[in-house]
């Protein structure tokens, strides 16, 4: 069972309170099943003001993990506590775990140019060393991205020129391959039913286990 502030990474939380430079440190470990066939890396984390609980896409009106809830369960509020406005975090890390789902970022530390969620106003002051990450999955097949930014950021990385389009996949260096779908973010102008669709290709096309 996942405690409650079991996936914060309190080395960064006291950096960040111990300096006034205005940079901001990843506030999650990486959650990185050894069984794992995808990781998901976003850009970086939104404020922790915005957050309903301590995990990855913890903002409440984010849909990941409703999205999750209806490619894997067919309900799209398999993992949402509608009464607390919050997800249910136990059920969600025995989900991943279960299915080899990690999840990190392409940053370690950024400075926000402006009080928003937006990755638009994010400066990357470093990079996550996404080899060691890799290295910790033997069994992974994908890195995921949901964002224009974390593609840019791998693929500058990688040395690559041509981030790949949403919903195609490129070969990394690494041997894996990066697979780029549309943002769960409710900014982002499809209807849930296709992100669903998309989501589901995705799993189906590199997970072991079938899906429910």
């Amino acid at each position: 069972m996942a405690k409650e502030d079991s996936w914060l990474d309190s080395a960064h939380l006291a950096r960040m309170d111990s300096t006034d430079d205005n940079v901001e440190w990843h506030p999650l470990k990486p959650f990185l099943p050894k069984q794992g066939e995808i990781l998901f890396l976003g850009s970086f984390p939104p404020q922790r003001k915005r957050w309903c609980m301590d995990f990855y896409y913890p903002n409440f009106i984010n849909d990941h993990w409703r999205i999750e809830g209806e490619v894997f369960y067919g309900d799209k509020q398999h993992f949402v506590d509608q009464k607390r406005k919050t997800f249910r975090l136990d059920d969600i890390v025995s989900h991943c775990e279960k299915y080899g789902i990690g999840f990190f970022d392409t940053a370690t530390a950024v400075r926000r140019l402006k009080d928003n969620a937006s990755d638009k106003y994010l400066e990357v002051v470093e990079q996550t060393d996404v080899a060691t990450l890799v290295a910790q999955m033997p069994m992974l097949k994908a890195i995921v991205v949901t964002g224009e930014k974390a593609a840019e950021t791998i693929c500058q990385r990688m040395g690559i020129a041509h981030v790949p389009k949403v919903n195609s996949h490129i070969m990394l260096p690494l041997q894996v391959e990066l697979y780029r779908l549309p943002s769960s973010s409710r900014a982002y102008p499809l209807a849930f039913e296709k992100k669903a669709a998309a989501y589901k290709m995705m799993f189906q096309r590199y997970l072991s286990k079938p899906l429910l």
